[in-house]
């Protein structure tokens, strides 16, 4: 490809300019109006993605990571309370756990899905679990009526952390059908500008069909006040400013249009990809949509993959991995308690895994070079 074709592993500016003059029109707006903190633009975003995820509250926040730590002061949980999340995350996931001193419990993951199973999380429930934390990761939902039948069946809570899969959608057996988000206690997802729905810059917000959490997370969010200098808890400084705002407005009503963009360069990777037998395409989870805000592939263990991502970097395709280091191996999470080993699949996953480029804006002639250039790759 040519510099002026360069492929990008996410096309922000392409995304943008198909909506230019609404952002503009937007951006402008709340500069003219000078209502750069809680101007009407965040409630009516609020409104908005409520109503498009079917919850009953939907509270913004500064980014995915206070999300997370909000929705987990919320529940009040105690110092010494373990909380039960995926070793094959993002650290955010048990980064907030660990700085509420409460006491993340990893586990390991589906070889397949990479998602979080019932299975494990429930042999993992000690008397001291509190909570679940299931990743939605790459853009998929978990296993969630299992899930939700071992939090139910142990008195537990249950934070959704969907950062990475806003928009799809998980079917029940019985043909009940909900966003990613608004099946736990409380939903958290991330407006980070690469995410499926980004604003440009920081972003999160917190999803709860509780009216009693929505008004604590509302006041968390706020320095603990509902009214100005009166502070009924402890709480954080944690706002989604106006000018985000208006963009997510914008951006919102082409959440699924984006979506389905994804998926055609996901069917594309899949159909030219598939049959390659030192490589694993994604796996799709048979009761969730995949909203592919990565596409991920799993190489094979004869495949060495740092030789596999200099050709491809030599050949114009960016790549990225993640995620290369597993939490216990982490040194912010390293303890006696586990060594290398003890999570297997994640500690493979991190030795294997690597994603291709996949936003809104990909070509048919983009995924062709892509697709060709893997095929070529002397393995073996």
């Amino acid at each position: 490809m040519s510099k002026a074709n360069k492929i990008q592993m996410a096309d922000l500016r392409g995304q943008y300019d198909r909506v230019k003059p609404q952002i503009d029109f937007a951006i402008q707006e709340v500069v003219n109006s000078t209502e750069f903190i809680n101007g009407p633009q965040v409630k009516t975003f609020e409104s908005n993605l409520q109503l498009y995820l079917g919850s009953n509250y939907v509270i913004a926040c500064g980014n995915g990571t206070d999300a997370l730590q909000i929705a987990l002061m919320a529940l009040n949980l105690q110092p010494g309370d373990e909380v039960i999340v995926p070793c094959f995350t993002y650290v955010a996931t048990a980064e907030v756990i660990a700085l509420l001193r409460l006491t993340p419990v990893l586990i390991d993951v589906d070889a397949n899905t990479f998602n979080n199973t019932a299975e494990l999380i429930e042999n993992a429930i000690t008397s001291k679990t509190r909570a679940i934390v299931p990743v939605h990761l790459f853009g998929q939902c978990a296993d969630m009526e299992e899930i939700l039948e071992v939090a139910r069946k142990h008195s537990l809570y249950i934070v959704e952390d969907t950062a990475q899969a806003l928009g799809a959608e998980y079917t029940f057996s019985d043909g009940t059908v909900k966003k990613a988000g608004t099946m736990g206690d409380i939903g958290c997802t991330s407006f980070f500008p690469s995410k499926n729905l980004g604003c440009y810059g920081d972003g999160g917000a917190l999803i709860t069909n509780d009216a009693f959490l929505a008004n604590r997370i509302r006041k968390i969010a706020n320095h603990g006040q509902e009214i100005k200098y009166c502070h009924d808890v402890i709480g954080v400084n944690s706002r989604l400013d106006t000018l985000q705002a208006a963009i997510l407005l914008v951006k919102l009503p082409h959440l699924d249009d984006y979506a389905l963009a994804r998926n055609k360069a996901a069917d594309i990777y899949d159909t030219e990809l598939g049959l390659l037998d030192w490589l694993q395409i994604p796996a799709r989870q048979h009761n969730s949509t995949h909203v592919f805000h990565q596409y991920t592939l799993k190489l094979s263990a004869t495949i060495d993959r740092e030789l596999f991502k200099v050709y491809l970097s030599a050949h114009g395709v960016p790549s990225m991995i993640y995620y290369p280091i597993p939490l216990h191996m982490q040194n912010a999470f390293k303890t006696d308690t586990h060594q290398e080993g003890d999570f297997p699949i994640s500690e493979e996953l991190c030795k294997r895994v690597i994603s291709l480029p996949i936003h809104t804006e990909m070509s048919a002639d983009e995924l062709r070079f892509i697709t060709d250039t893997i095929k070529l790759f002397q393995h073996g």
